[in-house]
């Protein structure tokens, strides 16, 4: 088979990736929740948790920017747990960051609607169903399929559309960010932001109860590994705008909330559905202000969907490429070089996720989260692993202090997954587990086909970097 119809192609230059990873982190999640996160910590105490949390997801990103730097190649994380632990563990591994990417990508489908709700309030009409507690309408159903379907096709037709799309959108959310947190610095008061802490609650409680959402509010990054193989940069740049993208959503975060609370007082942050948007408002006196806010969200929820149909669907390709998964998922367009079926899969999982309602917003951002930071594990034990096992490796993008990086990025990840565990003040609950643990059974019973049906010798080979010359396993 002619290797122009069975490879990716490199076209991404240095602003598409950072619009690339930039953009998936920032998404919709801070419009509809920070208002969430002061309630629960305090002001300065959800400032304090993305901090911290930012910090965490810094050194686990080095240790993703130095491996993507020494293995540019599709797939990212299901390539470095490969090469350090084997067959199994990066299949877990990958299976578990598919599973974050497959969230987020239902979270807009779920999101997208609800925004929509807020410019026009008396759309939702046609009653379809009830879920805990919340009436499922059909036209709020349709715009989130809507959405999925065209966002869908957007990544059909190529890689060089999808990064054209998230340089032009990130811009705009960055232009109306600037103007908001520099209207909310000279118009807010201090005084709006007490309490700093969440005393009722329990400081360290409320900081936990935001730190848990962390991972998910800055999966994105990653994305950039996962495409390692569409960028056209020298491999240590790749590494360099990882961590670039990383500390700019840091900011980002903690910016957004800071001028939230400057803007809204307790009783305002307690009466207001989309608190980011009221706060815009605010600062500017003008309701046109907070739909300009709420237009920027609609942009946030383009970007995140688009990254992470990208992050997604290259997963579930590497996966199949290295026959993990099915065979005909590892298909790729003879004419666009984009992984067809794969993006298809990500299609429809968005597509279906609507028909939950919203209450499907906070049980995806959980359970996603989770499989996260599962990725993050193995991510930061395969650096260190390699780094003890292969000191020879080239590394372009080479991170100082590499042994304690990343026994740092070993510890934080299992204190980030003790956060979900039972016993712990932000415990899954019983239907999140639920979504993580049927996720995970149905990928351990597709790999387990898989694996039958190809063989091991198979993925040894293509993981061996002998695929290059190899085509992708056939159906026998």
């Amino acid at each position: 088979m002619n290797s122009d119809t069975t490879h990716l192609s490199r076209v991404l230059a240095r602003k598409d990736v950072l619009a690339l990873a930039f953009g998936a982190m920032i998404g919709w999640g801070w419009i509809v929740m920070t208002g969430n996160w002061i309630q629960s910590a305090g002001s300065l105490g959800a400032i304090t948790a993305f901090l911290l949390g930012g910090a965490v997801i810094v050194l686990v990103g080095l240790t993703y920017a130095e491996l993507a730097s020494a293995m540019p190649q599709v797939g990212g994380e299901h390539v470095y747990s490969y090469r350090a632990m084997g067959h199994f563990a990066s299949f877990l591994c990958t299976w578990a960051i598919t599973l974050g990417y497959v969230s987020v990508v239902a979270f807009e489908a779920v999101a997208l609607p609800t925004v929509v709700e807020h410019l026009f309030p008396d759309y939702a009409v046609g009653q379809l169903w009830t879920i805990a507690g919340w009436d499922v309408k059909a036209t709020w159903v349709a715009v989130g399929v809507a959405g999925s379907l065209i966002m869908m096709a957007i990544n059909y037709i190529g890689v060089r559309t999808a990064a054209l799309v998230q340089k032009v959108v990130t811009l705009l959310i960055l232009a109306v960010g600037v103007m908001f947190i520099t209207g909310a610095l000279f118009e807010g008061s201090t005084a709006a932001m007490e309490p700093l802490f969440n005393v009722e609650e329990g400081v360290v409680g409320g900081i936990m109860a935001v730190i848990i959402m962390v991972p998910f509010m800055f999966v994105g990054f990653d994305v950039i590994p996962q495409a390692a193989e569409e960028i056209d940069l020298p491999f240590k740049e790749i590494g360099r705008v990882l961590m670039i993208s990383v500390i700019l959503a840091v900011f980002w975060y903690a910016l957004i909330i800071l001028g939230t609370a400057l803007m809204l007082d307790p009783a305002a942050l307690g009466g207001s559905s989309l608190a980011v948007p009221d706060a815009m408002q605010a600062v500017f006196q003008a309701p046109w202000a907070g739909n300009l806010m709420v237009l920027a969200g609609i942009a946030g929820i383009i970007t995140s969907w688009n990254a992470f149909y990208i992050g997604g669907s290259r997963a579930i390709y590497a996966l199949a490429h290295a026959g993990m998964l099915p065979a005909f998922l590892a298909k790729l367009h003879p004419k666009y070089r984009t992984p067809t079926n794969a993006i298809l899969v990500m299609g429809l999982l968005s597509a279906a996720a609507p028909l939950l309602g919203r209450p499907a917003l906070v049980w995806l951002v959980v359970a996603g989260g989770l499989g996260i930071v599962v990725a993050y594990l193995f991510v930061a034990l395969s650096f260190v692993l390699l780094r003890r096992r292969e000191p020879g490796m080239e590394r372009p993008f080479r991170v100082r202090y590499g042994k304690t990086v990343g026994a740092l990025s070993v510890i934080l990840s299992l204190m980030l997954i003790g956060l979900y565990l039972p016993g712990s003040p932000s415990a899954l609950s019983l239907l999140e587990w639920s979504l993580f643990g049927g996720w995970m059974l149905l990928g351990l019973a597709l790999y387990g086909w898989s694996r039958v049906r190809y063989g091991v010798d198979y993925s040894n080979r293509v993981m061996r970097r002998e695929w290059r010359d190899a085509e992708p396993p056939v159906e026998r």
